[in-house]
């Protein structure tokens, strides 16, 4: 049984029932022992990046979620909950896990890009694959993906990067190392090919 993670952020329904869609069984939960018990954990994430993270210790989770993913569970963040890997982020003063070296950054244009990129950037964009990996099996380089954020995240080690995505300049759209994989585009709004790395993704948790 794969678990979403509930921590009052998130699509989580929409990530429910993309996966039910696939017919891949999953639960929305915020139990502990649900998550130590379940093949593998997304956390998906809509908001701000300190509200996140204190929820998730305000709920015992955080350390949860780290001990799991240290143990080589399979691991999806959506979005906020991809941000929230790493050690920190312009958005707010809080901490993040720390699993990943790096930090998140806001877009920040100067004229004449300003006029022209809108930050949040919302909509459909392409992605550029760097790195081969089984979760984008079956999807094309430079796929169209949807996005809605004003962070992006900057990892320290370029090599987890497996996606690039062009905004005024390339950055991170995506990442993996050994069974953490997070996407800054919300695969569960992204067609037919956001539910093909959805079913990817699910399909590692076997």
């Amino acid at each position: 049984m794969i678990v979403i993670v509930d921590y009052g952020m998130g699509n989580l329904r929409s990530v429910e029932k993309a996966l039910a869609k696939l017919g891949h069984s999953a639960t929305i939960t915020k139990d502990r022992n649900a998550i130590k018990s379940a093949s593998g954990v997304i956390l998906p994430g809509v908001g701000a990046f300190d509200a996140a993270i204190s929820e998730l210790r305000a709920s015992n989770l955080e350390g949860t979620i780290i001990e799991e993913i240290a143990m080589g569970k399979p691991f999806l963040g959506i979005c906020l909950g991809l941000q929230l890997l790493f050690n920190e982020s312009e958005e707010g003063s809080l901490k993040g896990f720390g699993i990943l070296p790096g930090k998140v950054k806001k877009f920040n244009f100067a004229p004449p890009l300003s006029s022209r990129l809108k930050v949040p950037q919302m909509g459909w964009n392409s992605i550029k694959i760097k790195k081969q990996t089984p979760y984008f099996e079956g999807v094309e380089n430079g796929s169209m993906m949807y996005f809605v954020h004003s962070y992006y995240v900057v990892p320290e080690d370029p090599s987890i990067i497996a996606t690039t995505t062009e905004y005024g300049s390339d950055f991170c759209s995506s990442i993996v190392k050994d069974k953490i994989f997070g996407v800054q585009f919300h695969i569960e709004k992204s067609g037919d090919l956001g539910l093909k790395v959805l079913d990817n993704f699910a399909k590692s948790c076997k």
